[in-house]
């Protein structure tokens, strides 16, 4: 027999430390084959958005793998907390599954009481997409890069706004990690939603800001906005000529929106490996790589261990950071 590799056996301690009870259940209860009925997939999101858009994208692939319909119950509200919740607390036998946005890692810092543990009631299935952000400003700001703002920022400490689609948001995340780490001082000015932000900062009422390259992408090209980076680990060709920050000397800017798939927590084994398997399958069909290309997401399928420690440590980098800041939702 050969021993398993360090890194697999990392993994599996990645997601046992994320989902102590799963490992204890591998039975769906009833005796029967699974899946034997529908399956719901409970989005974390409104209809029309990115989250339930890629929910709607695997759905058939997904029905026909599994030989049962998939039923998508939009439960949005809360930051992502409602549908959480109301999966954490459904039953773990294998037929409901909740779509999540980058939150489920940050929830449980950003808000003082949740009625569930997203680290403790949900167990990981998959990542399912990147959505990658990017650092723009106002045309007339004088920076050509994270560099220059940064020195900027120093040299007029509390001169600059930033906006962002709300507290606790993803924008406003990666907003005060740079603020932390560079020693700087932008201020945040908080909106509802990404689009007024984007306005305000095409008209010149904020300076810079930190959103997806999906929606900043046509604005730079259009000459009303300028990219000063990519956070994203590799450069986005939608916008092929802007370097990420690593790139630019500065690896602690950060900023990511992503889509996962998890299951409450018990929820047997071998189903999380069997919806795990058949969700990477679906996510790596030409025809669905097309379709979140044209959403401005990146496919990101991962084993459960993997995603286990992506949110282990997406977890333990913004929790601290929460803390420190002492950023509040609620």
């Amino acid at each position: 027999m050969r021993r398993p590799s360090a890194p697999a056996c990392a993994a599996a301690l990645a997601i046992a430390a994320f989902t102590p009870a799963q490992a204890q259940t591998h039975s769906t209860g009833s005796g029967q084959a699974w899946p034997d009925k529908p399956l719901k997939l409970v989005v974390s999101f409104a209809p029309g958005g990115v989250h339930d858009t890629l929910a709607r994208v695997l759905q058939p692939r997904l029905t026909e793998a599994l030989g049962q319909p998939i039923v998508i119950e939009n439960r949005p509200g809360a930051g992502g907390n409602i549908a959480a919740e109301a999966v954490a607390k459904s039953a773990p036998d294998g037929y409901t599954f909740l779509v999540a946005s980058e939150a489920i890692a940050t929830n449980k810092y950003l808000y003082g009481k949740l009625a569930y543990d997203p680290y403790k009631d949900l167990a990981p299935v998959a990542k399912l997409a990147d959505y990658p952000m990017a650092l723009i400003a106002n045309p007339a700001v004088p920076a050509r890069d994270v560099k220059e703002l940064i020195a900027l920022a120093r040299a007029k400490p509390g001169s600059l706004s930033y906006g962002s689609a709300g507290i606790g948001a993803s924008g406003h995340l990666a907003g005060e990690l740079l603020n932390s780490a560079e020693g700087i001082q932008i201020v945040h000015v908080p909106y509802k939603g990404g689009a007024p932000a984007l306005a305000d900062l095409v008209a010149g009422r904020i300076q810079v800001m930190f959103l997806s390259v999906s929606l900043s992408a046509p604005q730079v090209k259009q000459g009303r906005i300028k990219a000063l980076a990519v956070t994203g680990a590799e450069r986005s060709d939608k916008l092929p000529g802007v370097p990420t920050a690593a790139e630019q000397g500065f690896p602690g800017v950060q900023a990511l929106l992503f889509s996962s798939l998890l299951a409450p927590v018990a929820t047997p084994e071998p189903v999380i490996r069997r919806m795990n398997a058949e969700t990477v399958k679906a996510l790596r069909a030409p025809d669905v790589e097309k379709r979140l290309d044209e959403l401005g997401a990146v496919p990101a399928p991962s084993s459960p261990e993997e995603f286990a420690a992506i949110l282990k440590r997406d977890g333990e980098v913004w929790g601290k950071l929460i803390r420190e800041k002492n950023i509040r939702a609620d």
